[in-house]
This record gives C-alpha cells, sequence and structure tokens, in this order.
C-alpha cells in the first residue's frame, strides 16, 4: 500500500501528463491517509485553479495556512490562489483577500508574526 508521499509522487506524474482529475484523486487519497499533509493540500489548490475551481483551490490554500501558520510561502501561494480566482470571476472581493494574505506573508517573513 502507498503512503501519502509516494501518492503525491504519483499525482505530480499525472500533473505533468496533463491528467490533472487523475493528479487530484491521487492527492485526495494521499489526504485520507494524512490529512495534515500540507504539500498535498498546496497542490490541490494548484491543481484545482488550473481547472478553473476556484472555492475548491481557496478552500486547500486556506488549508495549508490553517496546518502551517507560520509559513510565509503558504500565504503568498494563498494570495495568488486568490489573485487568479479574480481573474477567473471578476469578483473583487478577492482582491482585498489577496492583499490580506500577502501582507501575512510578509509580516510572517519579517519576524512579526
Amino acid at each position: 500500500m502507498a503512503d501519502a508521499h509516494q501518492l503525491y509522487n504519483e499525482s505530480d506524474q499525472l500533473k505533468a501528463a496533463g491528467k490533472l482529475p487523475e493528479a487530484i484523486a491521487k492527492l485526495q487519497e494521499a489526504l485520507t491517509l494524512d490529512p495534515a499533509y500540507t504539500l498535498a493540500h498546496s497542490a490541490l489548490a494548484v491543481l484545482h485553479q488550473k481547472l478553473g475551481e476556484h472555492e475548491q483551490a481557496i478552500e486547500h490554500a486556506q488549508q495549508a495556512c490553517e496546518l502551517e501558520p507560520t509559513d510565509s510561502f503558504n500565504f503568498a501561494a494563498l494570495s495568488i490562489t486568490y489573485q487568479r480566482a479574480f481573474a477567473g470571476t471578476g469578483e473583487r472581493a478577492y482582491i482585498q483577500l489577496a492583499e490580506e494574505a500577502m501582507a501575512r506573508s510578509r509580516m510572517i517573513e519579517g519576524g512579526m508574526a
């Protein structure tokens, strides 16, 4: 039986082959084994974004931030996820959320978290 890390690697290969739904399924399987696998949540955010599934992308990016609240990269990635959601939907509320996430990323980087 594969572990979460092996499933992540399989997902990465599927993503490279352009098989995004299959890659998502592998990551979801990995999260079944390890719900706190932050890297899987981050990857799911990217994959859902590529498919135009903005709400799912945001949920996974937020989960990565909740799991590792002192990692500035997660908040920068969340900001990008919000920016792409804005680009895909035109929903202006995403702009403010993107700015807040980026501010949090910078605050963490500056040691102010």
